[in-house]
């Protein structure tokens, strides 16, 4: 496989007090008073990490972790004070969404500036217009200024131009969220399809369950330094949401390990009580019910949902079979005969 991104010992710093930062009379009034001060701060320090071509890497970690400002180093926008990165390929980046825009101009014309600045052709983005539109949703407003749409359309517009023109690396910031419930979800299967074509990725998301369901590789940051970097995904997403739950930040494998353990258990955890609750409720219907309609239904739910629940014979030769799908019992008696060529007991609660 061919590498697409690497990025060795990237370390990027802001200087805060600086002439830049304060303008040049703060920086006179300063000098005069004898108050003049700078302070360096350390963004990103030692970020090493390497994506090939295909590869999705997600990037974790909570706010100020340092994630949008390595984003703009890899896209070019900034440079870093230690270390190298290198890209291979056209790169289309998502980083704020709104900027790039003239709100003074059409949907029209912003859709081929926006082209022009990712370095396609005008015959290109002809050829890409009506997809582009059409994916945005936005074909009765391409007269209208940008400043007259909504942020959900500016940021439709946006997404739809950065993944139809076949870019070789795609970046996004905190942007599978956009719009609507609806795009939402065409967005991210458009994520689906666009890697499936050999497109590399970074995706940087607060939604946990993005980077989990999109990326084979990830990158946990935490105010600058670097935690982790894996393709053990699962592994280390888990160590990242049991962080949330105010545990300490991991040093090694071993830590990243516990730590990833202590989400799982308690994911279980709550699995069981959202059973033991499921199973309650299925017992009062049986206990109180005497409609074969509520009851059947209860059977219905609990046998697609936790099969592990009920006893398919003994539900055979209720009063409830004939209200019963009996394509749910056919799994359900499956799922027992494994059980027991396997040793294991399929436990039943409900008597049922």
């Amino acid at each position: 496989m061919k590498t697409s991104i690497e990025c060795n010992n990237v370390s990027i710093k802001y200087i805060t007090g600086d002439l830049k930062a304060i303008g040049l009379k703060e920086y006179v009034v300063r000098h005069l008073v004898g108050k003049y001060h700078v302070e360096e701060f350390w963004a990103d320090k030692n970020i090493t990490f390497k994506i090939n071509e295909g590869d999705m890497l997600g990037i974790i970690g909570t706010n100020g972790a340092g994630k949008s400002t390595l984003l703009k180093a890899v896209t070019g926008i900034m440079k870093p004070g230690e270390g190298s990165i290198h890209t291979k390929g056209r790169i289309a980046a998502l980083l704020e969404l709104t900027s790039g825009f003239d709100g003074d101009m059409t949907v029209r014309e912003n859709t081929f500036l926006r082209g022009a600045m990712l370095g396609y052709t005008k015959d290109f983005m002809v050829k890409k217009y009506d997809e582009i539109i059409a994916f945005a949703e936005l074909e009765e407003f391409q007269e209208y200024t940008f400043n007259q749409l909504s942020s959900g359309m500016k940021s439709r517009l946006a997404f739809s131009i950065a993944c139809l023109v076949n870019p070789d690396i795609l970046i996004l910031d905190e942007v599978l969220s956009v719009g609507d419930g609806a795009f939402r979800v065409k967005s991210g299967e458009k994520m689906k399809q666009i890697l499936e074509t050999g497109v590399t990725g970074i995706l940087v998301s607060h939604a946990v369950s993005q980077i989990r369901e999109l990326c084979n590789k990830v990158l946990w940051i935490d105010h600058g330094n670097q935690i982790a970097f894996s393709d053990d995904v699962e592994k280390i997403c888990n160590a990242y949401e049991a962080f949330l739950m105010d545990n300490p930040l991991p040093t090694n494998d071993e830590e990243m390990t516990a730590l990833a353990s202590i989400f799982e258990k308690k994911m279980e955890e709550e699995k069981l009580e959202r059973i033991r609750r499921r199973t309650k409720k299925l017992e009062n219907l049986l206990e109180k019910g005497s409609n074969i309609s509520p009851v059947s239904a209860a059977i219905n739910v609990v046998a697609k949902h936790n099969p592990e629940l009920l006893n398919a014979e003994a539900v055979r030769s209720s009063q409830f079979a004939a209200s019963v799908e009996l394509s749910m019992l056919e799994n359900l008696e499956q799922l027992e005969t494994e059980s027991q060529e396997s040793g294991m007991e399929v436990p039943n609660d409900t008597g049922t």
